[in-house]
């Protein structure tokens, strides 16, 4: 699925219990200014990877190639037995991997 940034749903409006899972482990790693950007987040493409396990997401459109100078990614203690790790572009939330969790909501 891939949205126009624009027109793409809100992450909270979306899956409102991830949103605040996520806010507070960005929050709880330290990451507040990241932890402030989550309520803005736009689910625009889903990973599409076909794997089960995985509920990824871009919040930005997907680039063409790797991300270059300004990426890091943070590694969040996920609140289930999982993996949540946030891809970060000069300071902005671009990719949110979701790993082995249950149905988003």
């Amino acid at each position: 699925m891939e949205n126009h940034p624009a027109h793409a749903p809100l992450l909270s409006t979306r899956w409102p219990i991830f949103t605040a899972e996520l806010a507070a482990a960005l929050t709880a790693e330290g990451e507040e200014r990241l932890a402030e950007q989550v309520e803005r987040l736009r689910v625009v493409q889903t990973c599409g990877c076909g794997d089960d396990f995985c509920q990824s997401f871009h919040t930005a459109p997907k680039p063409a190639d790797a991300y270059g100078d300004g990426h890091r990614n943070v590694c969040l203690d996920a609140p289930w037995p999982g993996y949540l790790i946030v891809d970060v572009v000069h300071d902005e939330i671009r990719y949110v991997e979701v790993l082995y969790r249950s149905p988003l909501c």
